[in-house]
């Protein structure tokens, strides 16, 4: 059982829903992202998703891509976001780690190198945007065998082919997005999130989550009910961005204490 698979029984035994933050890696500053990681787990993160910076990630807003434009300044490229991940399982060696991101990273690094070398720096999933699943099922099996989950997406426009696709090679959690557009765009109809859930887990048999327009606790509570779990990306890049670098751990774990006391009060 994989380290994602095993931490979703866990809350589901529990009667609790998986809180998953985003960061991107060297935002805001180059060598806060392990501190960070840290302290959104010892504050109740149950999966960490890590966002590989690349200069043209079309499926992000502009928060999360001035986030990625900031850390490319700073020179933060795969290998780097991988001694990240070293460093934070120097500290935490339970917390899941993502990495998500956009092929051309990937395959400019080489795709054997960077499924091996994420294995050992201590990934536990990866998702790629632009990766569709009829193309992914060697690419699913190579992760698989060094015991990485592979992600993806589905939204308010995905068929049941996609779906069924999906559902076929899928692993870890599947990633609602809840908004047709961009991350941090739009409101939030957390009635289509309740209709459209259901819909997924008709097709998939792993837990869904659900990102895109979650800005605070009350979203986050909102989403609980009728979700596996809750993403969190674009308030959480946002509110770190305007913090001094001697602050900016501590105000993601504050941020993260927040939702996961939100969450916490739907569990049954």
């Amino acid at each position: 059982m994989s380290r994602i698979a095993a931490t979703f029984t866990a809350l589901q035994a529990a009667g609790r829903k998986a809180l998953i933050p985003f960061v991107t890696a060297g935002d805001p500053f180059a060598d806060a992202t392990p501190d960070i990681m840290v302290a959104m787990a010892d504050a109740g993160a149950d999966v960490i998703e890590l966002g590989v910076p690349f200069s043209d990630p079309m499926a992000d807003g502009p928060v999360i891509q001035q986030a990625g434009e900031r850390a490319l300044k700073r020179g933060i490229g795969m290998s780097k976001v991988l001694a990240m991940v070293r460093e934070f399982r120097r500290h935490n060696d339970h917390t899941p780690v993502v990495l998500m991101g956009y092929a051309n990273p990937v395959e400019r690094y080489g795709i054997g190198r960077f499924i091996g070398d994420a294995a050992e720096a201590g990934v536990d999933g990866v998702l790629v945007v632009d990766y569709p699943p009829e193309e992914c099922e060697e690419f699913a099996r190579d992760l698989r065998e060094r015991g990485l989950d592979l992600i993806f997406l589905l939204a308010p426009t995905s068929s049941d082919t996609r779906m069924r696709m999906v559902a076929r090679i899928a692993s870890g959690y599947v990633y609602y997005v809840s908004l047709k557009g961009v991350t941090g765009a739009g409101h939030l109809d957390t009635a289509a999130v309740a209709e459209m859930v259901p819909r997924i887990k008709s097709f998939v048999d792993v837990p869904v989550g659900v990102g895109f327009g979650i800005r605070d606790a009350a979203t986050a509570r909102a989403v609980a009910d009728v979700s596996d779990a809750v993403v969190i990306g674009s308030a959480l890049v946002q509110k770190l961005a305007g913090e001094p670098r001697d602050q900016v751990a501590k105000a993601a774990g504050e941020f993260i204490a927040g939702i996961r006391r939100a969450l916490d009060a739907t569990a049954s």
